[in-house]
């Protein structure tokens, strides 16, 4: 690992990995940069120093974590480039493309574009990780354990897939969280508790993405093993086929997808 990791913003995100980081196995000296002290202070019973300076963060580091909001990422980046050589920058900003960073942090650095989800700030995420010409095979590695500290890592090859990934993990947690207060809700108004409603829904989604993950079957042969004939699970299926139930998450995912990709598009307005 990294001798030293800055992070500039210490938001959520930046919180979980940077403890993350403090409970590898030589964890490497981490600080973070954030001019709200309420978020410096989330850090204060840790190993992790804080400053309000991103270019006192900055100075000394070997990698520096870009964990701003996407509206003041090229501000930040325009105030720090100056002082970046050959260290390794990771951005996981949303939307911010890598001819973008490029541009603002010049084309001799090191960049790895991540699109991380935020179960990330339990461990269990998944990140999408993409990086530039300029990023050597020990860099990425770099990048890979500094993520792998929340999740899962994928990496791709275009670019132009982490708005697919933008998509399906990285707003999936929303649509698995609408999936849960819908089924809450039906089972309140079918006479269970809000308690009972909450715990047979969180341990039936838990179990039924462990099944998921572990079987060797596909999700509709699954769903198949628990539908029978005239049973009561067919029949809710039918409900959901007769409503376009699988269309409409598709159509729903698709719309996500354009977002990201405009979205990427009004970040080169500032390029």
């Amino acid at each position: 690992m990294s001798d030293q990791i800055a992070f500039i913003g210490g938001g959520n995100m930046a919180y979980a990995l940077a403890i993350g980081l403090l409970r590898t196995e030589s964890p490497p000296n981490v600080i973070v940069a954030d001019p709200i002290a309420s978020q410096r202070d989330r850090f204060t019973n840790s190993e992790i120093n804080t400053t309000s300076n991103n270019k006192r963060a900055v100075s000394g580091a070997d990698v520096i974590v870009l964990a701003v909001k996407p509206k003041i990422v090229r501000s930040v980046a325009l105030e720090i480039a100056p002082l970046i050589t050959d260290q390794l920058v990771l951005s996981i900003a949303a939307g911010i493309p890598l001819h973008a960073l490029n541009a603002w942090f010049g084309e001799t650095a090191s960049i790895v574009r991540c699109m991380p989800n935020t179960p990330a700030l339990i461990g269990a995420g998944i990140s999408g990780l993409v990086r530039n010409m300029r990023t050597s095979d020990i860099q990425a590695a770099l990048a890979h354990r500094i993520l792998g500290c929340a999740g899962e890592v994928l990496w791709f090859e275009e670019e132009a897939d982490l708005d697919a990934v933008t998509a399906i993990s990285g707003s999936g947690p929303a649509y698995i969280f609408y999936l849960i207060e819908a089924m809450i809700r039906a089972a309140i108004e079918l006479g269970l508790t809000p308690e009972t409603a909450r715990k047979l829904t969180l341990n039936t989604v838990l179990g039924g993405a462990k099944m998921a993950i572990n079987s060797d079957d596909d999700p509709e042969t699954l769903r198949r093993n628990v539908t029978s004939p005239g049973g009561t699970t067919e029949r809710a299926v039918a409900v959901f086929d007769h409503e376009s139930m699988n269309e409409t998450i598709v159509r729903a995912i698709t719309e996500a997808h354009k977002r990201s990709i405009e979205l990427s598009h009004e970040a080169d307005n500032d390029v």
